[in-house]
């Protein structure tokens, strides 16, 4: 076959260039990848919504507040908030709504819609690039309706600078033409309900935070909130699951309603295929265990790096890159990803001198430790 020729075979030519099958476009192979890196949002742990939750989530998700479990405070406060603002015949104040992902920021805003009875608008912070973006989506709204902006600490700041007159007077300032002959106009918007949501509050400029009329932190749920909500959970899925069944899946859940509900469809398929179908206590203890998630809701890539730290490293501090070249992983993805939930736990602490395994982490592997006196 000639170089200007298409192939498909081992590899893919065209005209005269052959990448090998695997491989990257700027010629690396992927087995090049270090040895042992695993791609955080395969994990069964991760927090992120992955494709894999996608269906599954949408059928799960409550519709209203009453059944919404866990978060009991701001249930509260919103039913005040929406029932004060239907009784004016009023559209409810901004609300920003933080916290870790996974705790149902994007729920909540579908349940405050449903409950305002009002149609919801959906977007992200990295979506709307434009000023012109977020016009279009502005002039849709009707009266009454939700805007909900996802990731909203990602907004443009030239974008976000549109949107303080959109919150405050509802009204869009637009910039006819250039030079001398430039003029503003102003156009009248719907009044409507933005609802924020963010993962790193801290990221949120002074002035966009401020227009927000109440902003709610959501809070990691108990395991006992956790549990009615696999067991709610399980009931829609028609799945047979006992109170302690689901206790035992919540306590290995970090305290996230989206790993909890990953967790029972990966206990569901395995009590299908190696038992009865009917989820208890040892049946979630061994589906979990055989997918590598232990008691305290670690991963094998956790316990890897407190093995590390305890056996390798003989409990000595140890430097991030240091750490990070021993697991074969990136530094900044062992600090964002990794190290927070080990740190919560009372696993692992930063000091001065770098990363070191707590008392915990040896009764956590089972290895005995005479502590040094500092």
């Amino acid at each position: 076959m000639d170089d200007g020729a298409w192939a498909l075979a081992d590899g893919v030519k065209i005209e005269g260039m052959v990448f090998e099958a695997g491989s990257s476009f700027d010629g690396r192979s992927a087995s090049a990848a270090p040895i042992g890196a695993t791609d955080p949002s395969q994990r069964v742990v991760t927090p992120d919504l992955t494709e894999d939750d996608l269906a599954l989530d949408r059928s799960l998700r409550p519709k209203r507040l009453g059944d919404y479990l866990g978060q009991t405070k701001i249930k509260e406060s919103l039913a005040i908030l929406i029932q004060a603002a239907q009784e004016r015949g009023d559209v409810a104040d901004h609300i920003l709504f933080s916290g870790p992902p996974g705790l149902g920021k994007t729920t909540l805003a579908t349940v405050v819609a449903n409950e305002l009875g009002a149609n919801i608008k959906t977007t992200s912070g990295p979506a709307i690039e434009r000023t012109g973006d977020l016009a279009a989506i502005l002039t849709n709204l009707e009266e009454g309706d939700v805007l909900f902006i996802d990731e909203i600490h990602r907004l443009n700041r030239m974008v976000e600078e549109v949107l303080y007159p959109a919150l405050e007077d509802f009204a869009l300032d637009i910039v006819v033409g250039k030079g001398p002959a430039a003029r503003s106009i102003r156009l009248d918007l719907p009044r409507f309900t933005l609802i924020g949501a963010t993962t790193r509050t801290g990221l949120l400029t002074g002035p966009l935070r401020d227009r927000f009329g109440i902003a709610f932190r959501l809070q990691y749920y108990t395991p006992e909130e956790l549990a009615s909500i696999v067991q709610r959970s399980a009931s829609i899925l028609d799945v047979p699951i006992s109170y302690d069944g689901a206790l035992e899946i919540a306590r290995r859940s970090r305290g996230t309603p989206r790993l909890a509900n990953r967790m029972l469809k990966r206990v569901r398929d395995w009590a299908q295929v190696r038992g009865n179908g009917v989820i208890d206590e040892d049946v979630s203890a061994q589906a979990l265990s055989f997918f590598e998630v232990d008691p305290l809701g670690l991963d094998a890539v956790d316990n890897r790096i407190l093995e590390l730290l305890c056996v390798q490293f003989g409990g000595r501090p140890v430097g991030l890159t240091t750490l990070a070249s021993a697991l074969a992983e990136d530094p900044d993805t062992l600090e964002d990803v990794y190290e927070p939930y080990l740190m919560q736990q009372g696993l692992l602490i930063r000091t001065p001198k770098g990363r070191q395994a707590t008392e915990r982490a040896y009764e956590h592997l089972g290895i005995f430790h005479e502590p040094t006196n500092s």
